[in-house]
């Protein structure tokens, strides 16, 4: 029951507190400013929510790689950042698209 209610909590904080954030109106914009608002905080919590798994799925592989292995440790900390900050880029194109939509066709 415990994991339900904390699987249910990481649900709430990852889509619906971005989606109530971003709604508010920022100062007399147009009727659709809230539709694209929530849009927007949908959109941030879905790639933060993949990115997030990719990013730990990444990390355990290459951590599961390098207990197997200790002498491989340099070889595969290198990739694994590299692939971790591709996977954080990832984050940021969204963000950086879902402000480009909202500007061009929220007001």
């Amino acid at each position: 029951m415990n994991r339900r209610i904390s699987s249910f909590v990481a649900f709430v904080t990852c889509f619906l507190a971005p989606m109530v954030a971003m709604a508010a109106p920022a100062g007399g914009g147009g009727p659709n400013d809230g539709i694209f608002a929530i849009a927007m905080g949908f959109g941030m919590g879905l790639a933060a929510l993949g990115c997030g798994m990719g990013q730990g799925r990444a990390a355990a592989a290459a951590l599961e790689g390098i207990c197997r292995n200790p002498n491989a440790a340099e070889k595969v900390n290198t990739p694994m950042l590299l692939g971790l900050a591709f996977i954080e880029s990832l984050t940021i194109f969204t963000l950086v698209t879902a402000f480009l939509i909202f500007g061009k066709f929220g007001s």
